[in-house]
């Protein structure tokens, strides 16, 4: 049988750049092409459509994969090679993104996906490694076959996209990232902070205060979120900017004006790995008590269920939106039985007339220059041909409305068609 990847070598390390200040966040809409290709494992194989069992055994059932660990690697250019030479050596049909450099490791918000026994091969050779022997491992169920359309396994010079990059960032210092809690020490956490709520002033003796910090997207947060988290004014990470307002009042920024000493700062992502690098932010400007979700959202669900979350889980590939109970049929013990699994308590606003929205997932604008991510109602589809507003309708590039939940294809396969960049008539 053919080999199930190939093996392209071609891409170069490039050093990190020069530091920048952190408080430096500007927001441009598309980051910069990268100077050079990157290394590619390309599959041959068309992707199957088997699923993985509610039990988690079906070593032919195709998986989603993540995990992250920030920790010094002296040559990422060779350790890139060594994983392509396992991957290769090995004809595994794994896809995805995974990203090194020197201060680590990230299959997170860009993970992987394979079959089950590929996926769980790849992730145990990691865990040989004695740098990587405690990473915390997640699985969920890919939908339909693989989630990603390739593997892309390169050298970056940020594991995460961050205005100005990470590489000036002590993230491989774990004094200055924020300190972990577990699932469950997580859970005490938010209900603690709820009695707080109902205490009267001057009830506790300290007079502390506890902020629930959703370090993600607006989009992220618009199909679920714990209880009580402020939507974030932001649509990417790189435009994050908590805490580094120089205003007298900035209403948009909830830790503008908090007292940093006697304030317990609850950080949460998806899968743990932006409070990690956004915390050593934080610290340096002054901010003591940061506490992260151990392992994300994604994690919390596995073990606690849906107890303190409202709503779906945004995910960064194909499959876009999970219910809880998605990550606790996962578990390796059963999973959560814990919280409101069946229900997700949660129903979304449409972005153009703000109706509720049951279907918690988004879609992409038919603008290729906007191409927003949306929740939007059937009604509103229809009236704006797939568009996020009336202005957008009349943008040049328009990709044609697309029926149910199909998802468009890589904008550049769009770009030069005259025969799809029309009016975003419908397809024929």
């Amino acid at each position: 049988m053919a080999a199930a990847v190939h093996l392209h070598l071609h891409y170069l390390l490039r050093p990190c750049p020069p530091a920048r200040r952190a408080g430096l966040f500007s927001s441009p809409w598309r980051s910069l092409p990268p100077l050079l290709p990157p290394v590619r494992l390309r599959s041959s194989l068309p992707a199957p459509t088997s699923h993985l069992t509610a039990d988690g055994t079906d070593e032919s059932g195709f998986v989603v994969v993540t995990f992250y660990k920030l920790v010094p690697l002296e040559d990422p250019r060779a350790e890139v090679a060594a994983h392509l030479q396992f991957l290769q050596g090995r004809d595994m049909d794994i896809h995805g993104r995974i990203y090194m450099n020197q201060q680590g490791i990230n299959a997170q918000v860009l993970q992987y996906s394979g079959p089950r026994k590929d996926a769980i091969a790849y992730a145990d050779w990691l865990r040989r490694d004695p740098r990587f022997s405690d990473i915390l491992v997640q699985i969920s169920p890919a939908l339909s076959g693989h989630a990603f359309p390739r593997l892309k396994l390169r050298y970056k010079q940020s594991l995460v996209q961050l205005e100005g990059g990470s590489c000036h960032l002590p993230l491989v210092e774990p004094s200055m990232r924020a300190s972990p809690l577990t699932p469950s020490e997580w859970r005490e956490k938010l209900e603690a902070r709820k009695r707080l709520e109902t205490e009267a002033p001057g009830d506790t003796s300290e007079g502390r205060k506890l902020l629930l910090l959703d370090v993600r997207n607006d989009y992220e947060w618009d199909i679920g979120h714990f209880e009580g988290a402020k939507r974030p004014n932001v649509d990417r990470f790189r435009s994050t900017s908590f805490g580094l307002s120089e205003q007298e009042i900035d209403s948009t920024d909830p830790l503008h004006g908090v007292d940093k000493e006697k304030t317990d700062i609850l950080m949460y992502c998806t899968g743990g790995i932006r409070c990690d690098v956004y915390s050593t932010i934080l610290r340096e400007k002054g901010f003591g008590n940061l506490y992260t979700l151990k392992g994300g959202v994604s994690n919390y669900l596995k073990s606690q269920g849906s107890a303190e979350w409202v709503g779906n889980l945004f995910v960064f590939d194909d499959r876009l939106s999970l219910p809880p109970a998605k990550f606790a049929e996962a578990g390796e013990e059963g999973g959560a039985d814990n919280g409101d699994l069946s229900s997700s308590r949660w129903l979304g606003r449409c972005y153009v007339c703000g109706s509720e929205v049951e279907e918690l997932r988004h879609r992409n604008c038919a603008s290729i220059d906007c191409n927003r991510l949306y929740l939007c109602c059937g009604g509103c589809l229809k009236e704006l041909r797939g568009c996020c507003c009336t202005e957008c309708m009349g943008a040049p590039r328009l990709r044609p409305l697309l029926p149910g939940h199909q998802r468009y294809d890589k904008w550049h396969l769009y770009r030069d068609d005259a025969s799809v960049i029309s009016s975003g008539a419908e397809p024929s």
